[in-house]
């Protein structure tokens, strides 16, 4: 075939210019019909013509091109479903350099399958009602009318909806008509098969929509359903237009949504001004129902989107807060300038994510960095810029290392190069890509020609291989030696998986003979070992505010050290340096580098910090212990008295009541403190909590139930409690005011110690519940001990289920990473791979290998710890009773 240079690319013969789209949605009986014309330029001569089409009857086709001056039909087609592609084969090839449409007509089922052109519900006076939207990204667009659905093969679209009168159509451009249908209605020919069939009672309409930017089809969007909005408008700072803004939502949720719509109209302008780009739509909507950054209709989960104004908890404003600013972001990196391929998704999502609020620049090292060095510890993993060959592929790579990893070595950038060159760099980027597709080496262009650097020299290693170094620091009276190996969490790779040697931003901080703290940020290690000159007498720290993407491994003498120092009052090391200790000190002795008991004692030295995200990232460690060792009861009894000397404390000073004026830093070391004393049975805290919901079991009353207290206060009501308590948070799920609410109902529904009482919560999955939350209803079970082999039974006993259930979309493999990565013993790998040795495990492999390699490092972690973790907790029992 003329143009074709890869089995899973569409062949470059020809390039769509642009769509010409109708779709008629019916809400009564799910389903809808449309037609396409795709303007087409012939880059080579070609007698076939390929388009991405899936789940789509397709009626007649008819090509027209202006060389030949007459439209044909096709002599031939050949449709592959596993490609997802039609070919037409013409009698009359369409020569270089002509133009082509292409007229399709469609049709296609709306289904739950959150995928394509799908339909959701909600309900309203006890009816169910439906509305329908798509999620497109990757590569469903071809789901929902045939088209070229590939990033690179952008073009410009007019839609057009037909619909209910009752209702409200959306797409990505402002609608310029809205239009009755009746009785000698002026439509175009195309249209005619659309409405010949409708009623002419004005009970339909025709809306048609703004000729939309050039855009890939992945970002294309379209809504219709019975709709309520908020509004506002912005006047943007480079261009002085005002654009109007709206969040739209069924209208039993609309007053929820006024957070997420603040939060748009904040950070529109603000993005504007820094990448020095204008925003250049002329509105910006958002409806509430899954993510995504479709240009000028973003779509977002009710939960990501939604809070109660009167009583939210502060994780949920920063739920809401961040994903609205994510997905307005990508107004730029997605939607103006887009990636190539998907190998380059990272530019895309990696990006987006440095900017901050919330203090996040700290959060950061919680929430990404870790999450993506934990990740890419494992050999499963896989390189920032990776091939993705197909549809299987691709939807497995939006995961930590696309997002998260890719974030986290931009902030190493911009920290090395300086924040004001990094950005002007990103805004050339922009600048030379607009309407455009870009790969890796455009980006690294823009911020080298901003900061004169070598940016493709400093960064390849980092997008394109695999992993991340450790470093390894000794000591002499002259200086430190540091030397880079690649990190697993079972250890150090071995030689053939450790060539790679990375150029390290070391970003030393040293304390002078004055006393006064400096970081210098120009020393690069550029080879496998290096000696540095500084004055080991005094305190030192390598990767000062934690912005590298790698470990450090100290001396446990060292690292005693500069514990001693961080617990200081006025210590030299930030808090960021603090969080990065904890996590990197606990890292290296899961992987056998160092004793565990050396990662403890300096949870230990710094049982006095006043700093929530240090906190945070001890309590999410000492969980991970527990999690690890648990069917060890002994050691995880130990590891909970442990966890209530540290935490009980902090709950006795801070107490259990909120104040709308306190520090946030307060209101989440509150909950944090008394999530880890609950988790680590201190019977003081569990009474507490249990009468506060027995308080609302017997009065309806919901006052003594803060919301940032409604997850630990569910789960303590149903693992502590019987089929009272666990039949209450069923009906605050069905009845639940917000979706947090919601799903901390889900979690404590898998929180129950009871068989009987988590079989119902089995039943309920199957029966009852939204496949949108089928996730948080695993991701509960995995956490409840009692629940994690049931969980692992209950995903093989109805694996074929799950499967068609969830294969259309990105849920099953998380489903695979709950119900396999929780387990932890030889038999366990021997039950998984048994068990998927005969199945087509092309949609999840990746997660797959990962809950595998997760599973090996627990058996290893716990045969290579369990002596030195009983020793060190019996000793601090011992020092504890003195």
């Amino acid at each position: 075939m003329a143009g074709h240079t890869d089995q899973y690319r569409l062949p470059t013969n020809v390039k769509p210019t642009h769509y010409d789209l109708a779709v008629k949605t019916d809400l009564e009986d799910l389903k809808f019909e449309g037609f396409v014309k795709i303007s087409l330029d012939v880059k080579e001569e070609t007698s076939k013509v390929v388009l991405n089409v899936s789940e789509l009857e397709l009626g007649n086709v008819l090509v027209w091109c202006d060389a030949l001056d007459k439209e044909q039909a096709p002599v031939n087609s050949h449709f592959d479903s596993v490609s997802e592609r039609v070919v037409y084969e013409l009698k009359s090839p369409l020569p270089t350099g002509s133009k082509a449409v292409v007229k399709i007509g469609f049709s296609g089922k709306l289904t739950g399958s959150m995928m394509g052109y799908y339909r959701s519900s909600w309900t309203k006076d006890g009816k169910t009602n439906f509305y329908a939207l798509t999620q497109f990204e990757p590569t469903a667009a071809r789901r929902a009318f045939p088209s070229l659905d590939e990033p690179l093969l952008k073009a410009t679209f007019d839609i057009t909806l037909i619909s209910r009168t009752s209702t409200t159509s959306l797409s990505n451009m402002p609608a310029i008509s809205e239009t009755t249908y009746s009785q000698g209605y002026d439509t175009s020919d195309e249209l005619l098969p659309l409405i010949s069939g409708l009623p002419e009672n004005g009970q339909w309409k025709i809306t048609k929509f703004e000729t939309t930017p050039p855009m890939s089809t992945y970002i294309v969007a379209y809504a219709n359903g019975e709709f309520a909005y908020l509004e506002k408008s912005v006047v943007l700072p480079l261009s002085g237009k005002t654009v109007p803004l709206r969040i739209y939502a069924t209208a039993d949720i609309i007053h929820q949504a006024q957070f997420a719509l603040d939060v748009k109209a904040a950070v529109l302008p603000l993005y504007e001004k820094v990448f020095d780009v204008g925003y250049p739509l002329p509105k910006l909507d958002t409806l509430v129902v899954c993510a995504m950054e479709n240009w000028g209709l973003i779509t977002g989960r009710t939960s990501a989107l939604l809070l109660d104004p009167k009583n939210a908890d502060l994780q949920a404003k920063k739920q809401v807060a961040t994903t609205q600013s994510h997905e307005v972001a990508h107004m730029w990196f997605g939607n103006i300038t887009t990636m190539e391929w998907w190998n380059y998704l990272y530019l895309n999502e990696g990006i987006i994510m440095v900017f901050p609020e919330w203090r996040v620049d700290s959060e950061f090292i919680c929430d990404h960095l870790n999450k993506a060095l934990a990740l890419d510890s494992k050999y499963s993993s896989h390189p920032i810029e990776v091939e993705c060959p197909d549809a299987n592929h691709i939807n497995q790579i939006f995961d930590s290392l696309s997002y998260s990893k890719a974030a986290s070595v931009l902030r190493m950038l911009s920290n090395y190069v300086g924040e004001d060159k990094f950005l002007h760099g990103v805004s050339l980027y922009l600048k030379k890509k607009l309407y455009g597709n870009s790969v890796t080496n455009d980006l690294w262009e823009g911020i080298t020609k901003a900061t004169g650097v070598d940016i493709t020299k400093m960064m390849d290693n980092w997008i394109s291989k695999i992993g991340y170094p450790v470093l390894t620091v000794t000591e002499n009276n002259n200086g430190i030696f540091v030397r880079q190996d690649r990190f697993l969490e079972i250890g150090l790779a071995d030689e053939k998986d450790n060539q790679t040697i990375w150029n390290v931003p070391l970003s030393i901080l040293v304390i002078d003979e004055n006393g006064k703290t400096s970081i210098d940020r120009t020393v690069v290690l550029q080879e496998r070992e290096n000696f540095i000159p500084l004055d080991t007498n005094k305190p030192y720290k390598l990767n000062a505010g934690t912005t590298g993407v790698y470990r450090v491994l100290y001396t446990s003498d060292r690292l005693k050290r500069i514990a001693v120092e961080a617990a200081k009052t006025d210590s030299v090391f930030s808090l960021n340096d603090r969080i990065g200790l904890v996590y990197d000190a606990m890292a290296v002795s899961k992987a056998g580098l160092a004793k565990l008991s050396s990662a403890l004692t300096l949870i230990d030295i710094l049982r006095n910090e006043k700093e929530y995200l240090v906190w945070s990232g001890i309590s999410d460690n000492l969980r991970d212990l527990v999690s690890t060792w648990w069917e060890h009861e002994d050691i995880v009894d130990q590891l909970n008295a442990f966890r209530r000397a540290l935490f009980v404390p902090i709950v006795k000073q801070l107490g259990f009541d909120y104040s709308n004026s306190e520090p946030t830093e307060v209101t989440e070391l509150r909950t944090c403190a008394i999530s880890q004393a609950a988790a680590a049975c201190d019977e003081g805290v569990i009474t507490e909590l249990k009468k506060r919901f027995h308080h609302y079991m017997k009065t309806g009353d919901d006052s003594q139930i803060p919301a940032d207290l409604q997850r630990i206060i569910y789960a303590v009501a149903t693992r502590h409690g019987g089929r009272e308590e666990y039949e209450a948070v069923v009906q605050i799920h069905d009845m639940a005011k917000t979706p947090t609410s919601r799903i901390a109902a889900i979690h404590a529904m898998g929180a129950p110690e009871s068989a009987d009482l988590l079989e119902e919560t089995f039943k309920f999955m199957e029966t009852k519940a939204k496949n949108q939350d089928i996730v948080y209803f695993f991701r509960g079970l995995s956490t409840n001990f009692k629940a994690r082999r049931l969980l692992a039974k209950y995903f093989m006993d109805e694996y074929n289920n799950l499967y068609k259930r969830f294969e259309g979309n990105f849920n099953l493999q998380y489903l695979v990473s709950f119900s396999m990565g929780a387990l932890s013993s030889p038999e366990d790998l021997t039950m998984i791979n048994t068990f998927f040795k005969d199945k087509d495990t092309s949609k999840y492999n990746q997660s797959l290998a990962q809950a595998e390699d997760t599973i090996r490092a627990k058996i290893g972690f716990v045969e290579r710890s369990t002596g030195d973790l009983a020793n060190w907790l019996s000793e601090w029992k011992k020092r504890e009773t003195l």
